[in-house]
């Protein structure tokens, strides 16, 4: 599986403007904590919580190993230790190639091991500072594993590396994530935000998905999240029509990545089950879903 990234916390979707990361900044008992991000041929898990993409300290001289044994990277770290521990193991799967790690020792001495995914940022990963395009790639990937819900649901990430290598991806991937979801670009590492398009009609008001950021509509849906319409305006496809490489907004084009995820992800009210997402009340929308979740109780 190569087609990984970040889970950050809790997300939603409006206009995200943060202070530009500074570039010469890094961003219980004692054991060793590995964590790994499960995915294959593009296919990634995402669980990001709302709060886990506002933070700074990003943008530090390079991921690596030197680079996260600086100063600037411990104080990052030791301001939320465990938001910084998601962060990271987000970050480096989608930066990182699959078979390479990250390790650090915080400073209660516990040992942080981190994988590699998707390998989108070969410079970044190998000491460099990050490339404007790389730093788009490793925005844009984040993004696309939030989940405003804190849930952790699998999808099919689609792309380019920052030296324009194919996240790797087969027809059965494909097949099995046939769901179009949407396209997520921006930069983290600057004051533009982040932003995600629909790459299928939005959903119904009976409709409701774990997967609420891209095709839920109202812009404040998935804040700090900007949705920004539909990705075919703004976008432009790979010549196979799969995924998007790139997406422009107010004059800027951004390196981009694009995700699919299974139909059973996008749940009806009438189905017969009360998801979460779905709530009690007389009606046929999912906000208020008579016939799988009852009345409400007065």
């Amino acid at each position: 599986m190569a087609g990984v990234l970040w889970v950050c916390g809790t997300v939603a979707c409006g206009p995200m403007r943060q202070e530009p990361l500074e570039t010469s900044s890094a961003l219980e008992p004692i054991a060793s904590a590995s964590q790994t991000l499960s995915s294959d041929n593009g296919e990634s898990l995402n669980g990001l919580a709302f709060n886990g993409l506002a933070f700074n300290g990003l943008a530090f001289n390079g991921l690596a190993f030197n680079g996260l044994n600086s100063a600037a990277f411990s104080s990052w770290y030791d301001q939320d230790p465990a938001l910084a521990d998601n962060v990271m193991k987000y970050v480096t799967a989608c930066a990182a190639p699959a078979g390479e790690t990250r390790t650090y020792t915080d400073s209660q001495g516990q040992v942080r091991v981190w994988s590699g995914s998707l390998g989108l940022a070969p410079d970044w990963v190998s000491g460099r500072p990050a490339t404007v395009t790389e730093q788009q790639l490793v925005s844009a990937c984040l993004a696309a594993h939030v989940n405003k819900f804190g849930r952790t649901v699998p999808i099919s990430v689609l792309g380019r590396s920052a030296h324009d290598e194919p996240i790797a991806t087969s027809a059965e991937e494909l097949q099995t994530f046939s769901q179009r979801e949407g396209c997520f670009f921006g930069n983290l590492f600057t004051a533009e935000g982040v932003f995600v398009g629909h790459d299928d009609p939005l959903l119904s008001p009976q409709e409701s998905s774990v997967r609420a950021c891209a095709l839920e509509s109202g812009q404040n849906a998935c804040a700090p999240i900007t949705q920004v319409g539909p990705c075919a305006s703004r976008c432009t496809p790979d010549p196979t029509n799969t995924y998007y490489t790139h997406c422009t907004l107010d004059g800027t084009t951004y390196a981009a990545i694009t995700t699919r995820i299974r139909p059973q992800e996008i749940y009806t009210c009438g189905d017969g089950v009360c998801q979460f997402t779905e709530s009690c009340g007389l009606g046929t929308d999912a906000a208020h879903c008579t016939q799988d979740c009852g009345l409400c109780e007065q």
